[in-house]
């Protein structure tokens, strides 16, 4: 047996202890740094697969790494498994509907990364242990992805030094080996604090917090003519100062999160924000406090790594889907906007990927931003994608959240494990790839050292809420 079947039946024969823990996952739908249950869920699953596991890993609370055998090399896989706020929604519905209105949902599928990620560890882990194969394979529990940086803590503690390759997925409307880099980010606070007053009878005695964050929100707005195209600055008011119009609000925060190609970028615009919150503060007579809540350096895709992905994810194959299957995808693309369906309508009308895309070694671009991007500067990192959902589906939406159960995200996810298990063993039988990874690795560097975005002494903060 070839280790492609072992690794896949493997997988098949254990697929719903997999299945029930991301499904239970989806369940919790835990933000930031709260993810209590979700990280004991996977910790306890670790454990009950032969691996040794350390808690509060890193001094966070919610992260774990499992540890199986002893040597070189080391292979790290990365789970995620953290929710986002907002996107609450039942399960298998072509409608929106909220379990609870405001409440949590797992709107990018990290259910379903963790899960994977466990499921290509813990194959090889046995693989390991039935040929006697020599070397260390971990499981990364990795916190805090959406806007927490829960990697860059990681990264920071330590906890990647002696690695040698990192592997992990992402759930996504099609398959390929990812080989594009990504956008450097940071969140900062920005909390304005004034003067109550009654805004009709003595307005002139109040110093308007709200009127701060809109007036930086204005400066903001203008500043994006003059920075680079790439660059990008999202905000999300979390504190307008209250309810009631007829009194000058005395508090009122603005959450931005900024984001560039590369971390010196993002550095220079954070500045750049802060001195309009500055100017914001000087223009009401209000007080500044800006608090530093995350980052995540830029992603380096290594493509050694991406090409023995792409190589392995052919030979399995991509999943073939039932008619029902097809019916609910279907389903959900009926729920698409006009925009959205325009890009069905250029695939083709496609409803679930099956085949598996070409590979580029030619590096692409998305604007988008991921922590695994700190441990690919510290690390050669390999990265597949796989179908999990409806052609077009957006992510961080009720569709993706309503899809999270679905047997087409099950399949994804087991394939997924099943082609990083695949690669692991790869590298870990021939280790001239570990090699080629590393001089690739370093050659993209071109001597830049890592240098994190967080500040030193910040410590992990679960969301606020309002």
């Amino acid at each position: 047996m070839n280790d492609h079947q072992f690794v896949s039946e493997w997988i098949e024969q254990k697929g719903q202890k997999f299945i029930d823990i991301s499904d239970r996952i989806w369940e919790y739908s835990e933000t930031k740094y709260e993810e209590v249950r979700s990280a004991e869920i996977l910790s306890s699953a670790l454990e009950a697969e032969g691996f040794h596991v350390e808690r509060n890993a890193g001094g966070i609370a919610t992260a774990m790494v499992g540890r199986y055998g002893e040597g070189k090399p080391v292979i790290a896989f990365l789970g995620e498994y953290d929710a986002l706020s907002g996107l609450s929604q039942k399960a298998g519905l072509a409608v929106k509907d909220p379990i609870v209105n405001g409440g949590n949902g797992h709107g990018c599928g990290h259910n379903l990364l963790g899960s994977g990620s466990l499921a290509a560890a813990a194959a090889v882990r046995h693989y390991m242990e039935q040929t006697g194969l020599k070397g260390t394979v971990r499981y990364y529990g990795c916190p805090a992805e959406e806007g927490g940086g829960g990697k860059a803590h990681m990264v920071r503690a330590g906890l990647f030094d002696d690695v040698d390759i990192a592997f992990t997925w992402h759930p996504w409307d099609e398959n390929l080996a990812y080989n594009n880099r990504m956008l450097a980010t940071c969140q900062m606070y920005f909390k304005f604090t004034g003067v109550s007053s009654h805004a009709s009878f003595s307005p002139h005695m109040g110093r308007s917090a709200l009127d701060a964050v809109e007036l930086m929100n204005v400066g903001a707005n203008f500043l994006r003519e003059h920075m680079i195209p790439e660059a990008r600055l999202h905000y999300a008011i979390t504190n307008a100062g209250g309810l009631s119009p007829n009194v000058v609000q005395a508090e009122a925060e603005v959450l931005y999160k900024i984001r560039a190609p590369r971390s010196q970028q993002v550095s220079e615009l954070l500045e750049r924000v802060c001195d309009i919150a500055r100017g914001a503060a000087l223009m009401t007579q209000t007080k500044l406090e800006m608090q530093f809540d995350a980052a995540s350096a830029d992603l380096i895709p290594n493509i050694t790594l991406g090409a023995i992905m792409h190589k392995n994810f052919e030979k399995i194959g991509g999943e073939s889907y039932t008619e029902e299957e097809v019916a609910f995808a279907k389903s959900i693309q009926d729920t698409f906007s006009e925009e959205e369906r325009r890009v069905v309508k250029k695939q083709n009308g496609k409803v679930l990927s099956t085949a598996v895309n070409a590979f580029s070694e030619e590096p692409g671009f998305i604007p988008a931003s991921t922590d695994v991007g700190d441990v690919s500067w510290v690390v050669p990192t390999g990265q597949i994608y796989a179908t999990t959902c409806a052609f077009g589906t957006p992510f961080h939406s009720w569709q993706l959240v309503s899809q999270g159960k679905s047997s087409i995200a099950h399949k994804g996810m087991l394939l997924a494990g099943k082609v990083m298990a695949a690669s692991a063993l790869e590298v870990m039988k021939n280790p001239e790839w570990i090699e080629k990874a590393k001089a690739e690795h370093q050659e993209q560097l071109d001597g830049e050292a890592y240098q994190s975005l967080i500040p030193v002494g910040t410590k992990p903060a679960p969301l606020k809420r309002s």
